[in-house]
């Protein structure tokens, strides 16, 4: 597999791991994820917000775009909105992978970093990594404080998504005259 297809597959995997996760922090109540909690950005509503903006930023960074200012506060404030807001950023990053040729994953990525505005040079192929699995460890954070309040914890595995969607493929497959 190439790292066009690899980093595809890694962007919709972000996306089911996102969606694990929030069948999980629906069990709570509003005051349950907008509470305090010892989560760098302030509350589990707080750290999903962040994560969007983070995948938003880098997607900026990816396109050459301009990117956001520094994430200041909560963007969403309704949780439905914050959901579907992450759901689009993740889906987003995901089509565009898609409109690149392979080349583009063996580039290197130029960027200002958001609070020194200093500029930065990273492999593309890097840069993905590093969106990915800071997605992977923000949910990790995010749920370890929603098991704290009661909701169930997830499991947002890499393993589990390939072994649903082959699953998935399977009955496809069987489904099709």
């Amino acid at each position: 597999m190439d790292f066009k297809h690899y980093f595809i597959y890694q962007a919709d995997y972000q996306h089911w791991a996102n969606d694990v996760l929030f069948n999980a922090l629906d069990r709570l109540d509003e005051a349950s994820r907008t509470a305090p909690k010892t989560l760098y950005f302030g509350s589990i509503h707080g750290s999903v917000d962040h994560l969007g903006f983070f995948y938003h930023k880098w997607l900026a960074r990816l396109k050459g775009e301009t990117q956001p200012e520094s994430y200041t506060g909560v963007r969403y404030t309704d949780w439905q909105q914050l959901k579907d807001s992450l759901r689009h950023e993740t889906r987003a990053l995901q089509y565009w992978l898609e409109q690149q040729p392979a080349a583009f994953f063996d580039e290197r990525l130029n960027y200002r970093r958001t609070l020194s505005h200093e500029e930065k040079g990273v492999w593309v192929r890097d840069a993905l990594t590093h969106v990915f699995t800071y997605g992977a460890l923000e949910r990790g954070h995010i749920s370890a404080a929603a098991s704290s309040l009661g909701a169930p914890f997830p499991d947002m595995g890499y393993f589990t998504y390939r072994q649903e969607m082959g699953d998935h493929l399977q009955h496809m497959r069987r489904s099709v005259p």
